[in-house]
């Protein structure tokens, strides 16, 4: 098995390679690209609708949903550590640049939602730090989107790795979170949940500053 980097190894998922997710003491989970490379469905779509005004991608990968949110009129960009997600961002036509989220980004401080799909509430390993870095993103007032796991999923913090025809990523930070453990996370970060949405087979929360009650907008 070959070591390379994170971003050799899931640019080559990207690009078709059929890759698996491996975690210390669970079975390998295959790597849904085909998922993330189509195009954006009615549960993307309602997903999108939970965002308001200039929305920044987090974790944008192939463009799935930055392309949506500019399809719905919002002034959005995608950011990624991986050059070929930001390529593919681009290619759908929309605006994409290559940046870690805990790094200095376009727009710090004024936009007014921040979108983690797909699993990239797992970003850094630490959902706590990442939303808290999250929150600076945002004007006063904004709003997180995160797309979790459903009941049952509990928070997991952790290493992982992509392994694909002979070759591996080295080990990086990955956490899980589902809506069970999202209250206290999101309190612990400065945030309330102020609604969570079941789309089909996937959950998704807003997150704000207050938390107007623990009932107050749920739908599933």
């Amino acid at each position: 098995m070959i070591d390379q980097s994170f971003s050799a190894v899931f640019a080559s998922a990207l690009h078709g390679a059929p890759t698996v997710v491996v975690r210390h003491g669970e079975e390998p989970t295959t790597l849904p690209v085909d998922l993330w490379r189509r195009p954006a469905d009615q549960h993307d779509r309602t997903l999108v609708e939970l965002c308001v005004g200039p929305t920044i991608d987090v974790g944008c990968g192939p463009g799935r949903m930055t392309e949506a949110l500019a399809l719905a009129g919002h002034l959005a960009l995608g950011i990624d550590v991986v050059d070929a997600a930001v390529a593919m961002t681009r290619e759908r036509g929309v605006a994409a640049v290559r940046r870690d989220v805990f790094d200095r980004v376009p727009g710090e401080g004024r936009w007014a939602t921040a979108l983690l799909a797909d699993g990239n509430i797992g970003i850094g390993g630490d959902p706590v730090a990442l939303l808290r870095r999250v929150r600076r993103l945002l004007a006063p007032g904004g709003r997180v989107v995160v797309e979790v796991g459903g009941p049952g999923v509990r928070l997991a913090q952790g290493w992982a790795s992509l392994e694909t025809a002979g070759r591996r990523s080295r080990p990086f930070r990955w956490a899980t979170l589902g809506v069970d453990d999202l209250p206290g996370t999101a309190a612990a970060a400065g945030l309330g949940v102020h609604a969570v949405h079941r789309l089909g087979d996937r959950y998704a929360a807003v997150l704000a500053g207050a938390c107007p009650g623990p009932s107050s907008g749920s739908s599933w």
